[in-house]
């Protein structure tokens, strides 16, 4: 009933001024950016090639950089996923015989071969590079332990994930990562953290490297791509460090000189600018979802009037059949492939069958309206994204019919 949706907008309007409140501030770190770096039209153009001297690539490099507040960005399009960038990273910073410490648990599950936790024979554990890893307690960091493994290993990156992939954990906020950023530093000034920002970039007001990350990685078909990027991703920080990366994306003595852009320049500028808005809508669309699902007795985190430090709503189910019809619920809510039955399969880089409802104009943009989950207990759906607050409220409501009425 909309009259009854309408009443119920009425209690969260609190809740979605803070949140246009931070777009604004976003919107204004966008634009001066933007005006900074005198962004225009000529910088729409591409290479093709080697990428020699592309304008357009190396000022949106210097905007982001701008707004992350770093010395150094790179925003390429030759990047196929977060995780591509992530292990792009990885393998740029570490060598055998040094260790890298996650003090968030477990990483997401596509990182798994990449760290080698999942044996694989072109993973860093191949390499002999050491992985440690220091789980969260009641959602805080273990700083005791962390401390411990400091203080006993030669540890040369760590290594937090913001978001809570497919975990039951809550997303860390800006303020608990300065905290445990500032910890680590008095420990071993040296260490060079790197935070996984994916799903995070503007819900809040700053960035992980305007408190202390050395380095931060994302993606353009999540939050930063606004919806318009249709692929990329970017590496901001230390110029030392994302050279490093660089140079792995590339090759050793080329590094961010090269990487034509293949005419992508003003999808990347264009969802750069759209990204506060987008990030806002998805913020609303997941209020909305988490309140409506909280009253029919669902289990939700975070809960409607939680403070967020990502775009996710978990949504958990304790029943495989309901986490199905709701992700299906989503997959008909949606605008593109509405008539398509979403079930779940195996997919590449995951152990069980992922359920995944994602009719979007990109595949597997996770900032347009979609919803994914394992078909693991206790069966959490993962809500993300909404490019309008106005798509992913009718996505919301198709879905909760979906799993209660039908």
């Amino acid at each position: 009933n909309l009259e009854e949706i309408k009443k119920i907008e009425k209690n969260l309007d609190s809740i979605y001024k803070r949140i246009d409140d931070i777009c604004f501030l976003n919107s204004l770190k966008v634009i001066n950016a933007f005006w900074k770096h005198g962004l225009s039209e000529s910088h729409f153009n591409g290479t093709t090639g080697y990428g020699y001297g592309d304008a357009g690539r190396d000022t949106l490099e210097k905007i982001y950089s701008t707004i992350f507040k770093t010395e150094d960005a790179l925003v390429r399009g030759q990047f196929i996923s977060g995780t591509h960038a992530l292990s792009t990273c990885l393998f740029g910073l570490l060598r055998p015989g040094d260790i890298l410490l996650s003090i968030t648990g477990k990483p997401y599950d596509t990182l798994e071969s990449v760290i080698g936790i999942r044996e694989n024979s072109s993973s860093l554990k191949a390499f002999n590079v050491k992985y440690k890893q220091v789980d969260l307690i009641n959602d805080e960091f273990d700083f005791e332990k962390i401390k411990r493994v400091i203080l006993e290993e030669k540890v040369k990156v760590v290594e937090i994930q913001r978001s809570v992939g497919y975990s039951n954990r809550k997303a860390i906020s800006i303020k608990v990562l300065e905290k445990v950023i500032k910890f680590i530093k008095i420990l071993d000034k040296d260490i060079i953290v790197m935070v996984d920002n994916c799903y995070c970039e503007f819900v809040s007001s700053r960035e992980p490297t305007e408190v202390g990350a050395d380095i931060c990685v994302g993606s353009l078909i999540k939050n930063l791509g606004g919806g318009v990027a249709t692929h990329g991703a970017y590496i901001v920080g230390r110029k030392d460090l994302v050279h490093l990366a660089s140079e792995r994306l590339n090759m050793a003595g080329e590094g961010k000189e090269v990487g034509p852009s293949l005419g992508v320049n003003k999808s990347f500028y264009q969802g750069l600018y759209m990204a506060p808005s987008v990030v806002a809508s998805s913020l609303k669309t997941a209020v909305l979802a988490s309140y409506l699902l909280e009253k029919k007795g669902t289990v939700v985190s975070p809960r409607w009037n939680d403070e967020r430090s990502d775009i996710v709503q978990k949504i958990i189910f304790n029943d495989e059949n309901l986490l199905i019809k709701f992700v299906q619920g989503i997959q008909m809510g949606s605008a593109v492939d509405a008539s398509v039955l979403a079930i779940a399969s195996d997919m590449p880089g995951y152990d069980e069958k992922i359920i995944m409802a994602s009719g979007s104009f990109t595949q597997g943009s996770s900032i347009e309206i979609s919803c994914d989950g394992p078909i693991r207990p206790p069966y959490i759906a993962y809500l993300q994204g909404g490019l309008t607050y106005d798509y992913g409220k009718i996505a919301i409501l198709k879905a909760i019919k979906n799993t209660f009425e039908n």
